[in-house]
């Protein structure tokens, strides 16, 4: 189990959102969060990153995206470009490029408003943020990461996965003022949804994090009594028992993570 697995295990979970393509219910009252915020600031802008990815991509790349440009050009209605700003998404993100895809993602879900719209935008700037070691990449995703998950807590407050995402993102990249955010965070949600395996699934993956293994394994185990349908618990739970030298127990939950 190593750093990519981790990763992919981790947007599994939030790119559930499958919902991104089909779900569409929104509240009839919420405290919406701002629909933009001023890059200035920023170290970089989405503009900035979209030259530049477009700068190196194929032949065939460009006329992919190309031909989507043109169907996005001759929209009719607001349906149909959100339609193709997900394709196009889906398309910067098979390129590698997640930044430019979450900016997409990010324009899909100031569009349709949606909780999961704007989970799906905040799961891709998270993929940015951990494959980047470029410091001004990694600050772009993560406060784009941030302002997603907090539109999607607000649009839908009552699903708390929306907040362990948020505190993910602040342990991936944790506020210099602030470094222990993202446990105080959990421990919160812990205290406020002792039954809700995601916030231990996010526990674990916490101090799997910091080497932890043994308190890992304890939350993970908690998790799997919860919800033993939940088939990234077990990948993280290898991990643990390895962490701890238990190759047995190991190997057990590597083969149920197999079958994932």
């Amino acid at each position: 189990m190593r750093k990519p697995q981790i990763v992919t295990i981790f947007a599994a979970i939030v790119l559930f959102s499958v919902l991104y393509f089909g779900f569409d219910t929104k509240p009839a009252k919420h405290k919406a969060i701002e629909k933009t915020r001023s890059l200035e600031g920023e170290s970089t802008s989405f503009q900035t990153l979209l030259e530049d990815a477009t700068a190196h991509l194929s032949p065939a790349q460009s006329e992919q995206l190309a031909a989507l440009q043109k169907q996005l050009d001759a929209a009719g209605s607001e349906q149909d470009k959100v339609l193709i700003f997900k394709k196009i998404s889906g398309l910067w993100y098979d390129f590698g490029q997640m930044p430019v895809a979450g900016g997409f993602a990010e324009q899909v879900a100031e569009l349709e408003q949606a909780d999961s719209s704007w989970s799906v935008a905040g799961g891709t700037f998270f993929n940015g943020l951990v494959n980047s070691q470029d410091p001004v990449i990694r600050q772009y995703c993560a406060s784009h990461a941030i302002k997603a998950f907090e539109s999607a807590a607000s649009l839908a407050p009552e699903k708390v996965e929306h907040r362990v995402n948020l505190a993910l993102v602040y342990a991936e990249n944790p506020p210099p003022d602030n470094p222990m955010q993202a446990v105080l965070m959990l421990r919160d949600l812990e205290t406020k949804h002792p039954e809700s395996p995601s916030v231990y699934n996010a526990l674990g993956r916490l101090a799997i994090k910091t080497g932890q293994w043994q308190k890992a394994i304890e939350r993970l185990e908690k998790s799997w009594s919860l919800d033993n349908r939940n088939l990234n618990t077990p990948c993280l739970l290898a991990r643990a028992y390895d962490g701890v030298g238990n190759a047995t127990k190991a190997t057990e939950w590597a083969e149920r993570c197999k079958d994932r």
